[in-house]
Protein backbone atom coordinates (compact mmCIF):
# COMPACT_ATOMS: atom_id res chain seq x y z
CA UNK A 1 0.00 0.00 0.00
CA UNK A 2 1.33 3.27 -1.15
CA UNK A 3 1.93 5.84 1.80
CA UNK A 4 -0.49 8.94 1.80
CA UNK A 5 2.52 11.05 3.35
CA UNK A 6 6.18 10.52 3.16
CA UNK A 7 8.72 12.20 5.14
CA UNK A 8 12.58 11.92 4.09
CA UNK A 9 15.76 13.34 4.06
CA UNK A 10 16.26 14.72 7.60
CA UNK A 11 16.68 13.02 11.25
CA UNK A 12 13.79 11.60 12.92
CA UNK A 13 13.60 11.59 16.82
CA UNK A 14 12.28 8.05 17.64
CA UNK A 15 12.78 6.38 21.48
CA UNK A 16 15.69 4.17 19.68
CA UNK A 17 17.72 7.67 18.78
CA UNK A 18 17.96 10.04 15.75
CA UNK A 19 19.24 7.30 13.02
CA UNK A 20 15.68 7.11 11.13
CA UNK A 21 15.50 9.52 8.03
CA UNK A 22 12.50 7.91 6.65
CA UNK A 23 8.44 8.18 7.90
CA UNK A 24 5.64 6.92 6.05
CA UNK A 25 2.15 7.70 6.75
CA UNK A 26 -0.93 6.25 5.71
CA UNK A 27 -4.53 6.23 6.95
CA UNK A 28 -3.63 8.87 9.70
CA UNK A 29 -1.08 6.78 11.31
CA UNK A 30 2.65 5.89 11.20
CA UNK A 31 3.13 2.55 9.05
CA UNK A 32 7.12 2.80 9.00
CA UNK A 33 9.81 4.08 10.23
CA UNK A 34 13.44 3.76 8.27
CA UNK A 35 15.70 4.94 5.79
CA UNK A 36 15.92 4.91 2.22
CA UNK A 37 13.71 1.26 2.12
CA UNK A 38 11.01 3.43 3.60
CA UNK A 39 10.88 5.35 0.46
CA UNK A 40 9.59 2.14 -1.72
CA UNK A 41 6.39 3.52 -0.32
CA UNK A 42 5.89 6.50 -2.64
CA UNK A 43 3.18 6.38 -4.56
CA UNK A 44 1.54 8.25 -7.53
CA UNK A 45 -0.32 10.00 -4.64
CA UNK A 46 2.05 10.35 -2.10
CA UNK A 47 2.86 13.88 -0.32
CA UNK A 48 6.37 13.72 0.01
CA UNK A 49 8.15 16.29 2.39
CA UNK A 50 11.77 16.65 1.82
CA UNK A 51 13.42 17.52 5.42
CA UNK A 52 16.36 18.79 4.30
CA UNK A 53 18.34 18.06 7.39
CA UNK A 54 15.38 19.35 9.77
CA UNK A 55 14.09 17.38 12.47
CA UNK A 56 11.03 15.11 12.76
CA UNK A 57 9.48 14.61 16.09
CA UNK A 58 6.34 13.54 17.70
CA UNK A 59 4.20 16.64 18.15
CA UNK A 60 4.51 18.53 21.24
CA UNK A 61 1.77 18.05 24.10
CA UNK A 62 1.18 20.84 26.67
CA UNK A 63 0.44 19.05 30.02
CA UNK A 64 -0.76 22.22 31.71
CA UNK A 65 -2.04 24.99 29.86
CA UNK A 66 -5.03 27.16 30.11
CA UNK A 67 -6.38 28.22 26.07
CA UNK A 68 -8.84 29.89 26.02
CA UNK A 69 -8.47 32.69 28.87
CA UNK A 70 -5.30 32.84 26.95
CA UNK A 71 -6.99 33.20 24.02
CA UNK A 72 -9.77 35.96 25.70
CA UNK A 73 -6.62 37.94 27.39
CA UNK A 74 -4.98 38.25 23.48
CA UNK A 75 -8.09 39.85 22.32
CA UNK A 76 -8.60 42.33 25.51
CA UNK A 77 -5.98 44.61 27.42
CA UNK A 78 -2.71 42.51 26.51
CA UNK A 79 -0.11 43.00 29.07
CA UNK A 80 2.48 40.53 28.21
CA UNK A 81 4.36 42.78 26.48
CA UNK A 82 5.26 45.32 29.05
CA UNK A 83 8.43 45.02 30.93
CA UNK A 84 8.16 47.85 33.49
CA UNK A 85 5.16 49.88 35.36
CA UNK A 86 5.46 53.09 32.82
CA UNK A 87 4.80 50.24 29.98
CA UNK A 88 2.02 48.60 32.02
CA UNK A 89 -0.21 51.73 33.13
CA UNK A 90 0.85 53.30 29.00
CA UNK A 91 -0.67 49.99 27.96
CA UNK A 92 -3.76 50.13 30.04
CA UNK A 93 -4.57 54.07 28.93
CA UNK A 94 -4.20 52.89 25.04
CA UNK A 95 -6.36 50.53 25.42
CA UNK A 96 -8.92 51.89 27.05
CA UNK A 97 -8.57 54.76 24.73
CA UNK A 98 -9.25 52.74 21.91
CA UNK A 99 -12.07 51.07 23.63
CA UNK A 100 -14.90 53.72 24.78
CA UNK A 101 -17.58 51.54 24.56
CA UNK A 102 -16.46 48.54 26.91
CA UNK A 103 -17.64 49.10 29.69
CA UNK A 104 -14.83 47.43 32.15
CA UNK A 105 -11.59 47.35 30.98
CA UNK A 106 -10.03 43.60 31.63
CA UNK A 107 -7.40 41.35 29.93
CA UNK A 108 -4.20 41.13 31.78
CA UNK A 109 -0.82 39.25 32.10
CA UNK A 110 1.36 42.21 33.80
CA UNK A 111 4.55 41.06 35.52
CA UNK A 112 5.09 41.25 39.61
CA UNK A 113 8.32 42.44 38.74
CA UNK A 114 7.49 45.27 36.74
CA UNK A 115 6.36 46.89 40.58
CA UNK A 116 7.80 47.34 43.97
CA UNK A 117 6.84 44.49 45.82
CA UNK A 118 5.10 43.04 42.74
CA UNK A 119 1.86 45.20 44.07
CA UNK A 120 0.86 48.11 41.83
CA UNK A 121 -1.78 50.20 43.17
CA UNK A 122 -5.42 51.61 42.45
CA UNK A 123 -3.93 55.03 41.80
CA UNK A 124 -1.85 54.43 39.02
CA UNK A 125 -4.80 52.56 37.25
CA UNK A 126 -7.34 55.72 38.76
CA UNK A 127 -4.63 58.16 36.36
CA UNK A 128 -5.77 56.64 33.24
CA UNK A 129 -8.84 55.04 33.75
CA UNK A 130 -10.88 57.03 36.53
CA UNK A 131 -14.30 56.77 35.18
CA UNK A 132 -14.84 52.56 34.47
CA UNK A 133 -13.84 49.65 36.28
CA UNK A 134 -10.85 48.14 35.49
CA UNK A 135 -9.73 44.15 36.27
CA UNK A 136 -6.56 42.71 35.62
CA UNK A 137 -5.19 39.42 36.76
CA UNK A 138 -1.21 39.39 36.86
CA UNK A 139 0.85 36.83 34.61
CA UNK A 140 0.54 34.18 37.35
CA UNK A 141 -3.33 34.55 37.92
CA UNK A 142 -3.16 34.29 41.23
CA UNK A 143 -4.03 37.98 41.85
CA UNK A 144 -5.65 40.61 40.40
CA UNK A 145 -4.72 44.62 39.76
CA UNK A 146 -8.13 46.61 40.45
CA UNK A 147 -9.10 50.82 40.71
CA UNK A 148 -10.77 52.68 43.09
CA UNK A 149 -14.27 52.17 40.81
CA UNK A 150 -13.98 48.20 40.86
CA UNK A 151 -13.76 48.34 44.91
CA UNK A 152 -16.06 50.65 44.85
CA UNK A 153 -18.61 48.22 43.04
CA UNK A 154 -17.63 45.57 44.83
CA UNK A 155 -18.50 47.12 48.24
CA UNK A 156 -14.45 46.50 49.23
CA UNK A 157 -13.78 48.90 52.13
CA UNK A 158 -11.13 48.85 55.25
CA UNK A 159 -13.50 46.97 57.17
CA UNK A 160 -13.72 44.52 54.46
CA UNK A 161 -12.31 40.92 55.98
CA UNK A 162 -9.80 39.12 54.12
CA UNK A 163 -11.40 35.76 52.76
CA UNK A 164 -9.64 32.66 54.14
CA UNK A 165 -7.71 31.76 50.76
CA UNK A 166 -6.72 35.20 49.84
CA UNK A 167 -6.49 38.95 51.04
CA UNK A 168 -6.38 42.33 50.25
CA UNK A 169 -3.17 44.17 50.11
CA UNK A 170 -3.31 47.38 52.27
CA UNK A 171 -1.58 50.34 52.95
CA UNK A 172 -0.63 51.58 56.58
CA UNK A 173 -3.87 52.90 57.57
CA UNK A 174 -5.66 49.71 56.43
CA UNK A 175 -6.95 50.96 53.16
CA UNK A 176 -7.35 48.69 50.37
CA UNK A 177 -4.20 49.67 48.04
CA UNK A 178 -6.00 47.71 44.76
CA UNK A 179 -4.00 44.49 44.71
CA UNK A 180 -5.91 41.16 45.30
CA UNK A 181 -4.50 38.66 46.32
CA UNK A 182 -5.63 34.97 45.87
CA UNK A 183 -9.23 34.08 47.23
CA UNK A 184 -9.46 37.76 47.47
CA UNK A 185 -9.55 38.54 43.50
CA UNK A 186 -13.11 36.79 43.64
CA UNK A 187 -14.55 40.06 45.06
CA UNK A 188 -14.44 42.23 42.40
CA UNK A 189 -14.25 39.26 39.49
CA UNK A 190 -17.82 38.10 39.95
CA UNK A 191 -18.88 40.94 38.90
CA UNK A 192 -16.83 40.95 35.59
CA UNK A 193 -18.98 40.46 32.74
CA UNK A 194 -18.80 37.14 31.40
CA UNK A 195 -17.18 36.70 27.62
CA UNK A 196 -20.13 35.37 25.82
CA UNK A 197 -20.39 31.96 23.76
CA UNK A 198 -19.25 32.51 21.08
CA UNK A 199 -16.24 34.58 22.35
CA UNK A 200 -15.22 31.37 24.36
CA UNK A 201 -15.24 29.59 21.22
CA UNK A 202 -13.35 32.52 19.04
CA UNK A 203 -10.55 32.66 21.59
CA UNK A 204 -10.50 28.98 21.51
CA UNK A 205 -9.90 28.95 17.84
CA UNK A 206 -7.45 31.72 18.05
CA UNK A 207 -5.33 29.97 21.36
CA UNK A 208 -5.45 26.39 18.69
CA UNK A 209 -4.27 28.35 15.91
CA UNK A 210 -1.03 29.74 18.11
CA UNK A 211 -0.73 26.62 19.68
CA UNK A 212 -0.50 25.00 16.02
CA UNK A 213 2.22 26.96 15.06
CA UNK A 214 4.51 26.39 18.35
CA UNK A 215 4.22 22.47 17.37
CA UNK A 216 1.72 21.62 19.44
CA UNK A 217 -1.02 18.88 18.28
CA UNK A 218 -2.56 18.18 21.87
CA UNK A 219 -2.52 19.45 25.58
CA UNK A 220 -4.55 19.14 29.08
CA UNK A 221 -6.60 22.22 30.19
CA UNK A 222 -5.83 22.50 33.44
CA UNK A 223 -9.46 24.08 34.71
CA UNK A 224 -12.70 22.76 33.23
CA UNK A 225 -14.47 25.08 35.60
CA UNK A 226 -14.87 28.72 36.79
CA UNK A 227 -11.89 30.11 39.22
CA UNK A 228 -11.21 33.16 40.33
CA UNK A 229 -13.42 35.43 37.52
CA UNK A 230 -11.54 33.02 34.78
CA UNK A 231 -14.51 31.51 32.26
CA UNK A 232 -15.32 28.39 32.43
CA UNK A 233 -14.35 26.82 28.96
CA UNK A 234 -16.24 23.32 28.96
CA UNK A 235 -18.89 24.32 26.42
CA UNK A 236 -16.36 26.17 23.95
CA UNK A 237 -14.46 22.78 23.93
CA UNK A 238 -17.75 20.72 23.35
CA UNK A 239 -18.89 23.39 20.55
CA UNK A 240 -15.84 23.29 18.80
CA UNK A 241 -15.73 19.36 18.88
CA UNK A 242 -18.95 19.18 17.62
CA UNK A 243 -18.74 21.10 14.57
CA UNK A 244 -15.37 19.83 13.66
CA UNK A 245 -13.00 22.84 14.82
CA UNK A 246 -11.45 21.07 17.02
CA UNK A 247 -8.28 19.92 15.25
CA UNK A 248 -5.90 19.23 18.66
CA UNK A 249 -6.56 16.75 21.08
CA UNK A 250 -7.63 17.72 24.47
CA UNK A 251 -8.05 16.27 27.78
CA UNK A 252 -9.48 18.16 30.50
CA UNK A 253 -9.11 18.35 34.16
CA UNK A 254 -12.47 18.99 35.66
CA UNK A 255 -12.08 21.86 38.48
CA UNK A 256 -12.27 21.11 42.23
CA UNK A 257 -13.70 23.43 44.44
CA UNK A 258 -12.19 24.10 47.04
CA UNK A 259 -14.49 25.61 49.20
CA UNK A 260 -16.62 22.12 49.06
CA UNK A 261 -15.50 18.82 49.78
CA UNK A 262 -16.59 15.25 49.28
CA UNK A 263 -20.25 16.46 48.35
CA UNK A 264 -18.79 17.57 44.99
CA UNK A 265 -18.22 14.37 43.61
CA UNK A 266 -21.07 13.05 42.52
CA UNK A 267 -21.42 16.26 40.15
CA UNK A 268 -17.71 15.52 38.65
CA UNK A 269 -18.96 12.16 37.73
CA UNK A 270 -21.66 13.68 36.07
CA UNK A 271 -19.61 16.01 33.89
CA UNK A 272 -17.00 13.87 32.91
CA UNK A 273 -19.68 11.55 31.19
CA UNK A 274 -21.01 15.15 29.50
CA UNK A 275 -17.83 16.32 28.68
CA UNK A 276 -17.20 13.69 26.17
CA UNK A 277 -16.66 14.12 22.63
CA UNK A 278 -14.32 13.96 19.15
CA UNK A 279 -11.18 14.82 20.05
CA UNK A 280 -12.10 16.34 23.49
CA UNK A 281 -12.68 14.58 26.90
CA UNK A 282 -12.74 15.47 30.45
CA UNK A 283 -11.03 12.67 32.49
CA UNK A 284 -9.30 14.60 35.43
CA UNK A 285 -9.71 16.80 38.14
CA UNK A 286 -7.77 19.41 39.25
CA UNK A 287 -7.26 20.21 42.81
CA UNK A 288 -4.99 23.44 43.26
CA UNK A 289 -3.08 22.69 46.57
CA UNK A 290 -1.62 26.02 47.63
CA UNK A 291 -0.40 29.43 45.44
CA UNK A 292 2.48 31.28 44.90
CA UNK A 293 6.26 31.66 46.13
CA UNK A 294 5.91 35.48 44.99
CA UNK A 295 2.81 36.54 47.17
CA UNK A 296 3.44 34.08 50.09
CA UNK A 297 0.54 31.93 49.46
CA UNK A 298 2.81 29.17 48.32
CA UNK A 299 2.43 25.87 51.05
CA UNK A 300 5.64 25.26 52.74
CA UNK A 301 6.73 23.12 55.37
CA UNK A 302 8.32 25.89 56.77
CA UNK A 303 8.11 29.56 57.35
CA UNK A 304 8.99 32.06 54.99
CA UNK A 305 11.42 34.75 55.98
CA UNK A 306 10.86 38.58 55.46
CA UNK A 307 13.56 40.54 54.06
CA UNK A 308 15.86 40.28 56.92
CA UNK A 309 15.92 36.48 56.49
CA UNK A 310 14.42 36.61 60.05
CA UNK A 311 11.35 33.45 59.95
CA UNK A 312 8.01 34.81 60.18
CA UNK A 313 4.70 33.00 61.21
CA UNK A 314 3.83 32.40 57.27
CA UNK A 315 3.50 29.20 55.65
CA UNK A 316 1.53 29.95 52.95
CA UNK A 317 -2.09 28.37 52.21
CA UNK A 318 -3.42 24.74 51.96
CA UNK A 319 -6.78 25.69 49.81
CA UNK A 320 -7.43 22.27 50.53
CA UNK A 321 -7.51 20.82 53.55
CA UNK A 322 -4.24 18.59 53.64
CA UNK A 323 -6.14 16.13 56.71
CA UNK A 324 -9.16 15.71 54.53
CA UNK A 325 -7.29 15.57 51.16
CA UNK A 326 -5.99 11.97 51.19
CA UNK A 327 -9.37 10.96 51.42
CA UNK A 328 -10.81 12.76 48.45
CA UNK A 329 -7.70 11.32 46.15
CA UNK A 330 -8.31 8.01 47.73
CA UNK A 331 -12.16 8.56 46.17
CA UNK A 332 -11.68 10.06 43.37
CA UNK A 333 -8.87 7.28 42.19
CA UNK A 334 -10.86 4.39 42.61
CA UNK A 335 -13.49 6.10 41.23
CA UNK A 336 -11.11 6.33 37.62
CA UNK A 337 -10.55 9.98 38.26
CA UNK A 338 -6.68 11.63 37.01
CA UNK A 339 -5.97 13.80 40.17
CA UNK A 340 -3.72 16.72 38.80
CA UNK A 341 -2.51 18.68 41.13
CA UNK A 342 -1.15 22.31 41.69
CA UNK A 343 1.58 21.71 44.18
CA UNK A 344 4.25 24.73 44.25
CA UNK A 345 5.74 25.06 47.46
CA UNK A 346 7.55 21.76 49.45
CA UNK A 347 4.38 21.60 51.46
CA UNK A 348 2.03 21.36 48.91
CA UNK A 349 4.07 18.73 46.82
CA UNK A 350 3.94 16.54 50.04
CA UNK A 351 0.49 16.93 51.09
CA UNK A 352 0.24 15.53 47.15
CA UNK A 353 2.41 12.35 47.63
CA UNK A 354 0.85 11.60 50.77
CA UNK A 355 -2.72 11.85 49.25
CA UNK A 356 -1.26 9.41 46.28
CA UNK A 357 0.38 7.07 48.76
CA UNK A 358 -3.06 6.82 50.58
CA UNK A 359 -4.52 6.05 47.28
CA UNK A 360 -2.42 3.19 46.47
CA UNK A 361 -2.54 1.58 50.01
CA UNK A 362 -6.35 1.71 49.57
CA UNK A 363 -7.18 0.78 45.95
CA UNK A 364 -4.19 -0.57 44.81
CA UNK A 365 -2.29 0.11 41.46
CA UNK A 366 -4.83 1.99 38.91
CA UNK A 367 -4.38 3.72 35.58
CA UNK A 368 -4.98 7.01 36.50
CA UNK A 369 -1.70 8.35 35.93
CA UNK A 370 -1.70 10.94 38.61
CA UNK A 371 0.72 13.79 38.10
CA UNK A 372 1.76 17.33 40.67
CA UNK A 373 2.19 20.29 38.61
CA UNK A 374 4.55 23.60 38.91
CA UNK A 375 7.09 21.62 41.61
CA UNK A 376 8.84 24.74 42.30
CA UNK A 377 10.03 23.83 45.86
CA UNK A 378 10.70 19.93 46.49
CA UNK A 379 12.53 18.61 49.38
CA UNK A 380 14.89 16.32 48.98
CA UNK A 381 13.03 13.39 50.96
CA UNK A 382 10.09 13.42 48.64
CA UNK A 383 12.37 13.41 45.14
CA UNK A 384 12.37 9.51 45.36
CA UNK A 385 8.62 9.17 45.82
CA UNK A 386 7.60 10.23 42.58
CA UNK A 387 9.14 7.44 41.13
CA UNK A 388 8.02 5.24 43.51
CA UNK A 389 3.93 5.93 43.78
CA UNK A 390 3.91 6.44 39.83
CA UNK A 391 3.28 9.88 40.35
CA UNK A 392 4.34 11.86 37.45
CA UNK A 393 6.36 15.53 37.63
CA UNK A 394 4.78 18.24 35.20
CA UNK A 395 7.22 20.83 35.37
CA UNK A 396 6.81 24.09 33.58
CA UNK A 397 10.49 24.79 32.54
CA UNK A 398 10.75 28.54 31.85
CA UNK A 399 10.34 29.45 35.46
CA UNK A 400 13.88 27.95 36.03
CA UNK A 401 15.70 30.74 35.57
CA UNK A 402 17.47 33.82 37.20
CA UNK A 403 15.10 36.97 36.73
CA UNK A 404 13.46 39.52 38.73
CA UNK A 405 10.80 37.68 39.86
CA UNK A 406 12.76 34.73 41.07
CA UNK A 407 16.04 37.17 42.78
CA UNK A 408 14.23 39.81 44.35
CA UNK A 409 10.18 38.40 45.17
CA UNK A 410 11.06 34.55 45.69
CA UNK A 411 14.95 33.44 46.50
CA UNK A 412 15.51 36.04 49.48
CA UNK A 413 11.81 34.95 51.29
CA UNK A 414 13.04 31.22 51.23
CA UNK A 415 16.31 31.42 51.93
CA UNK A 416 19.74 29.65 50.42
CA UNK A 417 18.33 25.85 51.25
CA UNK A 418 15.03 25.88 50.12
CA UNK A 419 16.39 28.17 47.32
CA UNK A 420 18.08 25.49 45.83
CA UNK A 421 15.32 22.90 46.33
CA UNK A 422 13.85 24.87 43.49
CA UNK A 423 12.89 23.11 39.91
CA UNK A 424 14.51 20.11 40.41
CA UNK A 425 14.54 18.47 37.12
CA UNK A 426 17.71 16.90 36.95
CA UNK A 427 17.18 15.27 40.33
CA UNK A 428 13.61 14.31 39.48
CA UNK A 429 15.31 12.28 36.30
CA UNK A 430 18.11 10.68 38.21
CA UNK A 431 16.03 9.11 40.57
CA UNK A 432 13.89 7.22 38.06
CA UNK A 433 10.61 10.07 38.16
CA UNK A 434 8.59 9.99 35.13
CA UNK A 435 8.74 13.90 33.78
CA UNK A 436 5.84 15.66 31.80
CA UNK A 437 5.76 18.99 30.45
CA UNK A 438 3.87 22.35 29.70
CA UNK A 439 3.64 26.27 30.46
CA UNK A 440 0.56 26.99 31.93
CA UNK A 441 0.17 29.82 29.09
CA UNK A 442 -1.00 32.52 29.98
CA UNK A 443 0.68 32.71 32.84
CA UNK A 444 4.19 32.06 30.71
CA UNK A 445 4.71 31.65 26.91
CA UNK A 446 3.63 28.33 25.15
CA UNK A 447 6.46 27.76 22.90
CA UNK A 448 7.72 24.32 23.56
CA UNK A 449 11.18 25.27 22.52
CA UNK A 450 11.71 28.25 24.60
CA UNK A 451 10.70 25.42 27.34
CA UNK A 452 12.99 22.89 26.20
CA UNK A 453 15.94 25.83 26.26
CA UNK A 454 15.75 26.69 29.82
CA UNK A 455 15.22 22.84 30.63
CA UNK A 456 18.32 22.22 29.02
CA UNK A 457 20.43 25.06 30.07
CA UNK A 458 18.61 26.74 32.86
CA UNK A 459 18.85 30.37 31.29
CA UNK A 460 16.43 32.35 29.88
CA UNK A 461 16.68 32.14 25.89
CA UNK A 462 15.86 35.99 25.71
CA UNK A 463 18.09 37.18 28.54
CA UNK A 464 21.06 35.13 29.17
CA UNK A 465 22.48 35.15 32.87
CA UNK A 466 24.03 33.11 35.56
CA UNK A 467 22.55 29.67 34.95
CA UNK A 468 20.03 28.52 37.84
CA UNK A 469 20.97 26.02 40.23
CA UNK A 470 23.49 23.83 36.93
CA UNK A 471 22.80 20.42 38.77
CA UNK A 472 19.24 20.51 37.46
CA UNK A 473 20.07 20.95 33.97
CA UNK A 474 18.96 17.98 31.36
CA UNK A 475 19.77 16.22 27.90
CA UNK A 476 17.99 17.63 25.16
CA UNK A 477 16.29 14.10 24.49
CA UNK A 478 15.06 14.10 28.11
CA UNK A 479 13.56 17.94 27.46
CA UNK A 480 12.19 16.83 24.40
CA UNK A 481 10.59 13.33 25.44
CA UNK A 482 9.65 15.38 28.86
CA UNK A 483 7.13 17.30 26.02
CA UNK A 484 6.07 14.20 24.02
CA UNK A 485 5.72 11.04 25.53
CA UNK A 486 5.96 12.26 28.78
CA UNK A 487 3.21 14.79 28.60
CA UNK A 488 1.29 11.78 25.94
CA UNK A 489 1.37 9.92 29.35
CA UNK A 490 -0.44 12.13 31.55
CA UNK A 491 -2.72 13.05 28.84
CA UNK A 492 -3.47 9.68 28.47
CA UNK A 493 -2.80 9.33 24.73
CA UNK A 494 -0.91 6.29 24.10
CA UNK A 495 -0.73 6.37 20.62
CA UNK A 496 0.81 9.20 20.85
CA UNK A 497 4.03 10.78 22.55
CA UNK A 498 6.56 8.99 20.15
CA UNK A 499 7.45 8.13 16.35
CA UNK A 500 6.88 4.90 15.81
CA UNK A 501 4.82 2.22 13.79
CA UNK A 502 0.97 2.45 14.65
CA UNK A 503 1.29 5.17 16.48
CA UNK A 504 -0.85 8.03 15.12
CA UNK A 505 0.74 10.66 12.92
CA UNK A 506 0.66 13.49 15.40
CA UNK A 507 4.35 15.23 14.17
CA UNK A 508 6.32 18.61 13.57
CA UNK A 509 8.88 19.22 11.74
CA UNK A 510 11.35 21.86 13.13
CA UNK A 511 13.27 24.48 11.23
CA UNK A 512 16.90 22.80 11.77
CA UNK A 513 17.77 20.14 14.03
CA UNK A 514 18.97 21.58 17.31
CA UNK A 515 21.49 18.22 18.35
CA UNK A 516 23.61 19.31 15.41
CA UNK A 517 24.03 22.76 17.38
CA UNK A 518 25.23 24.15 20.76
CA UNK A 519 23.16 23.84 23.55
CA UNK A 520 22.91 27.72 23.95
CA UNK A 521 21.25 27.80 20.58
CA UNK A 522 18.09 25.93 21.02
CA UNK A 523 15.53 28.70 21.85
CA UNK A 524 16.26 30.14 18.22
CA UNK A 525 14.63 26.66 16.40
CA UNK A 526 10.99 27.42 15.39
CA UNK A 527 8.76 25.12 14.11
CA UNK A 528 8.04 24.88 10.44
CA UNK A 529 5.23 22.22 10.24
CA UNK A 530 2.61 20.41 12.03
CA UNK A 531 0.30 17.52 11.84
CA UNK A 532 -2.59 16.06 13.47
CA UNK A 533 -3.07 12.90 12.61
CA UNK A 534 -2.06 12.79 9.33
CA UNK A 535 -3.07 16.36 8.48
CA UNK A 536 -1.22 19.70 8.22
CA UNK A 537 -2.89 22.18 10.52
CA UNK A 538 0.09 24.47 10.32
CA UNK A 539 2.89 26.08 7.68
CA UNK A 540 5.02 28.66 8.81
CA UNK A 541 5.76 31.01 6.04
CA UNK A 542 9.27 30.43 5.20
CA UNK A 543 9.02 26.56 5.49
Amino acid sequence: MHADLLFTGGPVFTPEGRGATAVAVTGGRITAVGNTEVHDLAGPGTEVVDLAGRLLLPGFQDAHVHPVPAGLELARCDLTGARTAEDTVAAVRAYADAHPEREWITGGGWSLDAFAGGTPTKELLDAVVPDRPVYLPNRDHHGAWVNSRALELAGVTRDTPDPADGRFERDVSGEPTGMLQEGATRSVGRLVPPATPADRVAALLRAQRHLHALGITAWQDAILGDYLGMDDPSEAYMTAARGGSLTARVAGALWWDRERGAEQIPGLIERRAALRHGRFRAAGVKLMLDGIAENGTAALLGPYLDRCGHATANRGKSFIDPDRLPAYVTELDALGFQCHFHALGDGAVRHALDAVEAARKANGPSGTRPHLAHLQVVHPDDVPRFAALGATANVQPLWAVHELQMDELTIPFLGPERASWQYPFGSLLRSGARLAAGSDWPVSSPDPLQGVHVAVNRVSPDAPGPVFLPAERIALAAALTAYTAGSAYVNHLDDTGTVRPGALADLAVLDRDPFAGPPEAIGGTRVALTYVGGERVYTAPDA
